[in-house]
């Protein structure tokens, strides 16, 4: 069973709910690019086109970045595959989407039966509230995960 996310504006009802299922997608893997742009990930797919053009310009300059270009190209199509979801989930954060929990079902048809009539069929709650992540206090120190030396200034 796959866990779907559903997201939904505060303003608006449930019928406008948005069901991003969590996992790996395929098709982000194999076009990353067209993937991005096809989920409305602007900024995301600007930043995947500036690193292809940014690679075919590295790859023609020849020398020795020549295993490079294909490198990070796989890279960059496994993090989409595999974070394409989290990068939708903020895209929508950021529209203003709030989280309304997680819905494991087979489908996205019995992820939204379930969610709609809000119990599952073993009897128990359809939706896995989300908790909210304990904010931590801000810690003065150095940035870009650099290491803190403990007493040092």
């Amino acid at each position: 069973m796959a866990a779907y996310v559903v997201m939904e504006r505060p303003d608006e009802g449930h019928e406008k709910a948005v069901f991003v299922r969590d996992g790996f997608t395929m098709v982000g893997f194999l076009l990353p690019v067209v993937w991005l742009l096809w989920q409305r990930l602007w900024i995301e797919g600007a930043l995947a086109i500036g690193a292809a053009l940014l690679l075919a310009a590295a790859e023609g300059s020849g020398g020795s970045f020549a295993l490079a270009p294909p490198l990070v190209s796989i890279l960059l199509s496994i993090y989409v595959g595999l974070e394409g979801p989290a990068l939708r989930i903020a895209a929508l954060r950021r529209r203003g989407y709030a989280d309304r929990g997680v819905v494991e079902a087979d489908s996205l048809d019995e992820a939204e039966i379930r969610y709609y009539a809000g119990v599952d069929p073993a009897g128990r709650d359809a939706i896995v509230t989300m908790a909210a992540s304990p904010s931590r206090p801000a810690v003065a120190g150095p940035a870009l995960g650099l290491l803190a030396y403990p007493g040092a200034r």
